[in-house]
């Protein structure tokens, strides 16, 4: 199976991950509200992260330096610790660490705030512990997925509040999915994350996956991936 079918195919996983863990959780007795089941169980994201991690393979990274079982803790700056889903780490030195979120209706308004404030300082935090000389003096590579349900709820215009001064024109008109796109898309090129990956999906029993810029696609996204493995490999493996 080509890399494009495995794309497909981890999304799919997405969507069946999140079933099965609703249901292990109503089977234990334990019901969230809403769809919150399907997230608070964990391991939703797995199949994407798992395909990442084929990439790394691709590119001559050894399955040992690949850290993913439950995430691994790196060591921050205006925190001890963050834990991230991926990172990949040879001979000591660290390579890359990938974040994974998600969203899913049909609140999508309650959490698109948190999520870049997250993303943000995740990125930020990583960059000043780098620049204390935390992670030695190769810069690593971040990278940033993030996997939205498409549905009315996420692809409607939103109103943008009253505010002190004026919003930026790019957000006005916009949806919850245009609204991520702009985050991504400013979050790669302030470098605070060298590449994203930004996909919506339509729950099943739709195949739907969209990628709206191809910059932030999974092509795009494992060029990257490949790209920092060569330029490790050429400074460490010469």
């Amino acid at each position: 199976m080509n890399m494009a079918d495995r794309h497909h195919e981890a999304v799919r996983g997405f969507w069946t991950g999140r079933t099965e863990q609703a249901e292990k959780q109503k089977a234990a007795g334990k019901v969230d509200a809403g769809s919150r089941g399907a997230v608070t169980g964990g391991g939703h994201l797995n199949p994407i992260r798992d395909l990442l991690a084929e990439v790394f393979v691709e590119g001559g990274i050894d399955e040992s330096s690949i850290f993913m079982t439950s995430g691994i803790v790196l060591p921050g700056y205006y925190r001890p610790s963050k834990k991230w889903d991926l990172v990949v780490v040879e001979n000591d030195q660290l390579v890359a660490a990938i974040e994974l979120k998600s969203q899913v209706g049909p609140s999508f308004g309650n959490n698109t705030n948190n999520r870049a404030e997250e993303a943000i300082g995740n990125a930020v935090d990583v960059w000043r512990a780098f620049e204390e000389g935390t992670f030695g003096g190769f810069r690593p590579w971040l990278g940033y997925v993030f996997v939205l349900e498409e549905t009315e709820g996420s692809t409607k215009t939103v109103s943008i509040p009253k505010t002190l001064h004026p919003v930026e024109n790019v957000f006005h008109g916009t949806s919850y999915k245009d609204r991520y796109r702009i985050l991504c898309d400013r979050l790669t090129k302030e470098r605070l994350y060298d590449s994203a990956w930004f996909l919506t999906t339509a729950a099943p029993p739709s195949t739907l996956v969209d990628e709206p810029d191809p910059s932030m696609s999974f092509a795009a996204f494992r060029a990257g991936i490949l790209g920092r493995i060569a330029h490790f490999r050429a400074l460490f493996n010469p």
